[in-house]
């Protein structure tokens, strides 16, 4: 078994206002292995997004990040400077937007947009950083790449474009790259594409990789380990097929029952009752307890941490804890 290149421990973010504050996300606890897949998926605002900005330390005021600790490669990141902070950020963690057209600057080349990390961490210069630049690109899969390098962001099409941010994340061999929605913008096509490269590159550089999304379908294709959020907690993690062949927390079973499914009725989707809370509306008990047909009195009044279902598999559910059984009945949407 590998090491861990990432250790998050009780991670919580805070964000305050005049009036009020709330935990977006609300100590969370994870690892990810070398050269290992994390998906972190769930519905949105349940924190997947927040959580990857406090990894890499771009959580802006009003918002705060605290915890135990964030251990990478060694390093806490909750005890080290701006500066220190930087040195490692596209250095050796990388992280790869959902939309690049909002990532990338409209007025600076690609090649002068990948050859910037390349400057500061590996004192590039000149012809020797154009030459690692188009190579990225090449990398990437993408064709004429000593023209794109001269190109634009609105020169390029949505998959060129992602297949840039690729190149950026992957410039200065990080040992940690986080995605983030990294499909969301493109047509189904293209997001096999840019998964499957994803994937190749992941493995020919041995680097660890935290996938965010929404998509269980990428997930299964993609990731070895799970990560089900709700609400800012985890509620169910383990290896991803077996939470995916047999899932334990309702909420899971929730998001499975709800794909479409070929051969079924297809006027009819299955869904879950309500939406995530905000999180002024929390509550003392299990966050899901008001969309879960399984509730019991003390859901409403106990938080339930997260309990071990089997030898690798966890769920945060008091069903878990009293060897209840999960079989989900959801409403029916025409």
């Amino acid at each position: 078994m590998q090491p861990n290149i990432l250790e998050v421990n009780n991670l919580t973010t805070t964000f305050t206002s005049r009036r009020t504050s709330f935990n977006a996300v609300d100590g969370i606890s994870f690892n990810v292995a070398k050269g290992e897949t994390l998906g972190i998926v769930g519905e949105s605002g349940c924190g997947k997004s927040v959580t990857s900005l406090s990894i890499m330390g771009l959580v802006k005021s009003p918002g705060k990040v605290t915890g135990k600790s964030i251990n990478f490669d060694g390093v806490d990141l909750l005890n080290i400077s701006k500066k220190e902070m930087r040195n490692l950020r596209g250095n050796e963690m990388s992280m790869i937007f959902q939309e690049p057209m909002t990532s990338l600057n409209p007025v600076f080349s690609i090649g002068n947009q990948i050859g910037e990390s390349l400057r500061i961490h590996k004192k590039l210069k000149g012809s020797e950083r154009k030459e690692k630049v188009i190579d990225l690109l090449k990398q990437v899969g993408i064709p004429r790449a000593d023209e794109i390098y001269d190109n634009y962001p609105h020169q390029l099409s949505g998959g060129m474009r992602q297949r840039v941010m690729i190149a950026m994340a992957m410039a200065c061999d990080p040992k940690l790259i986080i995605a983030d929605e990294p499909t969301t913008a493109l047509d189904v096509t293209i997001q096999a594409q840019i998964l499957e490269l994803m994937k190749d590159l992941q493995e020919k550089k041995g680097m660890s990789m935290i996938l965010i999304t929404h998509d269980l379908g990428v997930v299964s294709e993609v990731c070895d380990r799970i990560i089900v959020m709700y609400a800012g907690k985890v509620v169910e993690t383990g290896p991803v097929q077996e939470v995916l062949r047999s899932p334990e927390h309702p909420y899971t079973k929730g998001l499975l029952a709800s794909l479409p499914k070929k051969g079924h009725n297809k006027n009819r989707l299955n869904y879950i009752p309500g939406q995530v809370p905000a999180p002024l509306n929390w509550g003392k008990g299990c966050r899901f307890a008001d969309r879960c047909p399984f509730v019991m009195s003390h859901c409403h009044t106990s938080v339930p941490s997260l309990i071990k279902v089997n030898e690798h598999q966890e769920s945060a559910c008091w069903l878990a804890a009293e060897g209840g059984e999960v079989d989900v009945n959801l409403k029916t949407a025409r």
